[in-house]
């Protein structure tokens, strides 16, 4: 069988259905509550990062010329992905609503579960579909994004980060000792602005004001008071609580996810405001299987920045001696981010090790993480 007949196979893409199971999970603790209501981010969390100890890491990859008609099934899972997640997140919010046996932790916690699964899939997927130039798979991600009130992601990434990342001009580039809760705070604050003044530059390129229909704006406004308007319709003032919850809980996994790729990963400065282009070196990586499966591949990262609109099964994983590796997937990683002092014990050795491997004749970094140099 060749490679690209193994790619296009129904049992090859199987696994990758991985995050179906989330669903099941959540109404286990919807309808049992207790202990149950853990079983969705135990599962994404401890469960996926359990199992790639056991299974470990892939170095396979498939042939990148695969056409699309051969990763139909890929592609399903991706376009699927949006009607399964609106259908569990609003008939969730209903349920919650209209039944007694949950109380206010439980319930909290159920939906703490419900933004790990709309954040670490949904934004994932969102992600992936985005970077496609089909239409009707750019609006799914559009509607995946407004699920978690945060459609602006849409023009951040592909606008902004793409081009800067590795700069200090990126905001989702995590600096070398910056702590993810301050991290996260800054880019709350910073990439919604960034975002928009990409959108007016856009615009203004075409000679058209910031105010034109055609800024996404527009349409990423209607989307979320659209999602807003439905979770006040099915579960009143509480179900508008829970959906914003569960967006923010997303959006806290999204930018976990965003402080891990990148972290202390700078490109170099060349002089003129001009930095060197993006290589394989500039993202952390983890070739561990079950991750992968669940993420879809993202922890390839470097072959992401490669070519962003190059399919998730077509990914291609990259040797250490040229895109750094992490020690655990994804997953493991973020909750140790969530202890600086673990994260810079565990992160800055290796990113010292990473600038002393590519950029040795660079003595100083401090303008690196200020954004200052000198000409």
């Amino acid at each position: 069988m060749t490679p690209s007949e193994t790619t296009s196979s129904f049992a090859h893409a199987l696994p990758f259905g991985l995050s179906l199971l989330t669903v099941p999970l959540a109404w286990i603790g919807a309808v049992y509550g207790g202990w149950t209501v853990i079983l969705m981010p135990a599962y994404v969390w401890w469960v996926v990062t359990g199992m790639d100890a056991l299974i470990g890491v892939t170095l396979e990859n498939a042939d990148p010329d695969t056409p699309d008609d051969e990763l139909q099934w890929y592609r399903m899972l991706t376009m699927i992905w949006f009607p399964v997640q609106a259908f569990t997140v609003f008939t969730l919010i209903g349920y919650v609503t209209h039944t007694d046996h949950l109380n206010l932790l439980e319930t909290l916690a159920l939906f703490f579960g419900v933004g790990v699964m709309t954040g670490s899939i949904g934004i994932v997927y969102a992600h992936e579909l985005l970077h496609q130039s089909d239409r009707a798979e750019r609006w799914l991600g559009d509607l995946l994004l407004a699920n978690v009130l945060y459609s602006h992601f849409r023009t951040e990434h592909l606008l902004v980060h793409h081009v800067k990342v590795g700069t200090p001009e990126d905001a989702v580039t995590a600096r070398y000792n910056e702590g993810f809760h301050r991290y996260f705070l800054r880019v709350l604050r910073d990439c919604p602005p960034s975002a928009w003044n990409a959108e007016k530059r856009r615009l203004a390129r075409a000679g058209r004001p910031v105010w034109d229909h055609r800024n996404p704006f527009w349409r990423y406004a209607a989307l979320q008071l659209g999602m807003l308007l439905l979770a006040a319709l099915v579960g009143g003032w509480a179900g508008l609580g829970l959906f914003v919850f569960q967006a923010f809980v997303a959006v806290w996994q999204l930018e976990l996810t965003n402080y891990i790729e990148h972290y202390g990963l700078t490109r170099k400065y060349l002089g003129d405001g001009r930095y060197e282009h993006v290589k394989p070196r500039h993202s952390w990586n983890a070739a561990h299987k079950v991750s992968n499966w669940m993420l879809i591949n993202l922890q390839r990262h470097s072959d992401h920045h490669t070519k962003p609109d190059r399919r998730f099964p077509l990914l291609q994983t990259y040797g250490e001696d040229e895109a750094p590796q992490l020690p655990h997937g994804y997953p493991m990683m973020g909750l140790i981010a969530l202890v600086p002092p673990l994260w810079r014990r565990q992160m800055n050795p290796r990113v010292r090790a990473w600038r002393r491997a590519h950029y040795p004749e660079i003595e100083d970094w401090t303008p690196y993480k200020t954004g200052v140099h000198a000409g």
